[in-house]
């Protein structure tokens, strides 16, 4: 939403702050679609040569994730704490056997039916069901900075790999300007082959191609930075779900009070998904 209230202000700002001025609008919005062919085409074949097709489609994807923002909200926050420390305490109180079937099969758990939403999202159920499975089938003979370490491997793959739509768009944001000047050239040489034509005349063509230049970086700094940008903030912020989830298993294996497991999970929690503790304490008791 805001992303969309972003575009309109800038564009209103933009446009609006030309005209008020006196400037014409009519040469510019002539000329825009000629440039826009130029320097959007330029910026989808770049794309397409240095992408795969599942880069590519992580971008779309990527740009849907800044229109819909973080996929999680508070409470996904507060049940996978939740859901997290049900299991630990399964493993505790009944060994690694009565922990098998509900990693193993997660979608048949009644554990993990109270939590639809956690069970939607493949990345992070793998996370809990593979560490967990990992610990059945050792036993729970594993030292705990095993785990730890085999958990941040996951993760940083998986970020890794969810990064990957943000990078391409601000290598596009990056380059656009660039493109832009592309457009302009070509207009320059336009122009240039009309050199007998009236003053006017190549007035008009020079601002045409000038605004090939202008686009470039009105859509590099205007849109597809903030957008990179956003995504970025978006991506961060999901990935806070993972975290919650590792601290609550390694703080478990540790030994720690649950109210303290529950704390370290909690705190960890950006401002926005951050529940008060006695809120997520409640949520434990079933409240």
């Amino acid at each position: 939403m805001f992303v969309i209230v972003g575009i309109v202000i800038l564009l209103a700002m933009v446009f609006g702050g030309f005209a008020i001025t006196g400037g014409d609008l009519g040469p510019v919005l002539h000329a825009l679609p000629h440039e826009m062919l130029i320097i959007g085409g330029a910026a989808v074949g770049a794309l397409v040569t240095g992408n795969s097709m599942h880069e590519l489609k992580g971008i779309g994807a990527g740009f849907t994730k800044t229109f819909k923002g973080p996929k999680h909200n508070k409470q996904d926050h507060v049940d996978v704490i939740v859901l997290c420390t049900k299991l630990m305490k399964i493993l505790r109180s009944d060994g690694p056997v009565a922990l098998e079937s509900h990693v193993t099969d997660p979608k048949n758990s009644p554990i993990f039916a109270e939590y639809p939403r956690l069970l939607a999202n493949p990345a992070l159920t793998s996370l809990i069901c593979d560490t967990l499975t990992l610990i059945v089938v050792s036993s729970g003979t594993l030292e705990v900075h095993a785990v730890e370490e085999v958990m941040d491997h996951a993760m940083k793959t998986h970020f890794h790999e969810e990064h990957e739509a943000q990078h391409a768009i601000q290598g596009l944001a990056d380059a656009l300007p660039a493109l832009g000047i592309v457009a302009a050239v070509l207009g320059v040489v336009k122009t240039m082959g009309s050199i007998d034509k009236p003053p006017a005349i190549l007035g008009a063509m020079i601002g045409s191609a000038l605004v090939g230049t202008f686009l470039g970086i009105l859509l590099a700094y205007g849109m597809v930075g903030p957008i990179a940008g956003r995504l970025k903030q978006v991506l961060e912020q999901d990935e806070m779900i993972f975290q919650a989830v590792k601290q609550v298993i390694i703080a478990s294996l540790h030994g720690w009070p649950q109210p303290l497991v529950v704390e370290s999970a909690r705190s960890g929690l950006g401002h926005a998904f951050r529940p008060g503790l006695s809120e997520l304490l409640d949520a434990m008791r079933g409240r």
